[in-house]
C-alpha cells in the first residue's frame, strides 16, 4: 500500500503502450456511440461527361480510373462523407473514380453509411491490421496523431491490391473544389515515387530533435537533397515504384530507430520527410490549402494562403464539423458546410 502523499512510480513502456491503446479504444467507443445516433442524407448521383472512357462498374483495377485512398473510422466519418461528395461533384468523370477505404474496424455500420449515402459509389473497404504498427508509435504533441490508422498511409502498397498502380491519398478533413483527375495526372518523372505540394519556406529542421541533429550519421540524412517540408495528407503515389523500392520497409526502419532514441516529434510525418524530402515531384500549392484547422495546440482560425484554390484542407487541431456543432465556426468553415451530409434533427424522418 502506498502512503498518502507518496509519488507513484512512472508507468513502464509496456504500460504506456497499453494506456495508449486503451485511450484509442475509449475514443472510438465514444465516437461509435455518437455516430450511431446520426444519420446522413443520400448524395445526388453524378454522371460522366461524354469524353470519359468507358469503364465497367465492377472493374476496381482499371488503369484508366482515378484511384483514391482514404482511411475510414468513426471520429472522422463525417469529414470523409463530405470529402467524397466534393470529389464526385467536381469530377469530370465521377463514375470512373474508384475509392479504396482503409479501416481498422470490422464494422458494418461504416460501410452501410457510405453505401446508403452513395449507392452508386465504386468502392472497396480494405482491412488494416493495426498490430503491425501499434508497437512502433511514439507519442506526439496531439493524441489524434497517435492513432494507428494515421499510419496506414505507410502501408498502402501492401494494403491495396497489386493491380492498383497509382493512387491519390487524401486525408478526411478536406474538400476538393476542382477535378481530381488533374491532381492524379501530376507527372512524376523518371524514378520519382510520389508527388505533393512542397513548402520550402517552412523550417524542416524543427521537425527533428536535437538528438537527431547532434548525431553525425543522422544529420547527414538530408545531405545533397534540397529537402523541403510537404504535407502527407495529399499525395499522388506510384505504388509500383513504391513496391519495387521497398519504401514501407525504409519508413518502418526510421520508426524503429525512433523507439530506441527520440529523433522527431510529430506523428507519422517525419519518417516520410526522412525518406522522401527532396526527392518528390512538386504539385501546385492550390492542391493543398492546408492548415485551416489551425495549429496542433489551439486550432485557431486561419486565412487561406495567397493564390488559387483547388483543395481546402483543415489540417491541425480544429475540424470544421466540430466547430460548426459548437456554434464557434471559423469563417472558412462555411466553405466546408455545403458538403456536410449530416441530417439535422428537423430533417430526420421518424
Amino acid at each position: 500500500m502506498f502512503k498518502l502523499g507518496r509519488k507513484l512510480p512512472p508507468p513502464s513502456r509496456p504500460d504506456r503502450l497499453l494506456l495508449l491503446l486503451l485511450s484509442i479504444i475509449i475514443i472510438n467507443a465514444t465516437a461509435t456511440a455518437t455516430v450511431n445516433t446520426k444519420r446522413f442524407r443520400e448524395a445526388p448521383q453524378f454522371y460522366n461527361s461524354p469524353t470519359c472512357p468507358p469503364i465497367s462498374a465492377e472493374d476496381m483495377c482499371s488503369h484508366q480510373a482515378v484511384h483514391v485512398a482514404m482511411t475510414l473510422d468513426f471520429p472522422y466519418l463525417r469529414g470523409t462523407m463530405a470529402a467524397i461528395l466534393s470529389i464526385l461533384q467536381h469530377s469530370s468523370c465521377p463514375e470512373n473514380t474508384r475509392f479504396h477505404f482503409i479501416s481498422s474496424l470490422s464494422s458494418t455500420y461504416l460501410h452501410e453509411t457510405i453505401t446508403s449515402s452513395f449507392p452508386y459509389l465504386r468502392s472497396q473497404i480494405h482491412s488494416f491490421d493495426t498490430n503491425s504498427v501499434s508497437g512502433l508509435i511514439s507519442t506526439s504533441i496531439r493524441s489524434a496523431l497517435d492513432s494507428p490508422l494515421n499510419y496506414a498511409r505507410n502501408y498502402l502498397a501492401n494494403i491495396l491490391p497489386p493491380c492498383v498502380r497509382k493512387v491519390v491519398y487524401l486525408d478526411s478533413d478536406l474538400v476538393l473544389v476542382d477535378d481530381i483527375a488533374m491532381l492524379e495526372a501530376t507527372p512524376l518523372g523518371t524514378g520519382t515515387v510520389l508527388a505533393a505540394p512542397e513548402y520550402c519556406n517552412a523550417n524542416i529542421t524543427a521537425y527533428f530533435t536535437p538528438t537527431f541533429w547532434a548525431n553525425p550519421s543522422l544529420s547527414l540524412t538530408f545531405s545533397g537533397r534540397n529537402a523541403c517540408y510537404f504535407n502527407t495528407g495529399v499525395m499522388v503515389i506510384d505504388l509500383e515504384r513504391w513496391r519495387e523500392g521497398g519504401y514501407t520497409t525504409k519508413i518502418v526502419e526510421w520508426m524503429e530507430l525512433q523507439k530506441r532514441m527520440r529523433i522527431y516529434e510529430l506523428g507519422s510525418l517525419p519518417p516520410f520527410l526522412l525518406v522522401f524530402a527532396g526527392n518528390i515531384a512538386a504539385v501546385d500549392h492550390k492542391w493543398n490549402q492546408h492548415g485551416l484547422g489551425g495549429d496542433n495546440f489551439r486550432g485557431l482560425c486561419r486565412d487561406l494562403h495567397p493564390g488559387p484554390v483547388s483543395l481546402l484542407h483543415w489540417s491541425g487541431k480544429g475540424k470544421p464539423w466540430v466547430r460548426l456543432d459548437a456554434s464557434r465556426p471559423c469563417p472558412l468553415d462555411a466553405l466546408w458546410a455545403p458538403y456536410d451530409l449530416l441530417q439535422t434533427p428537423s430533417a430526420v424522418d421518424f
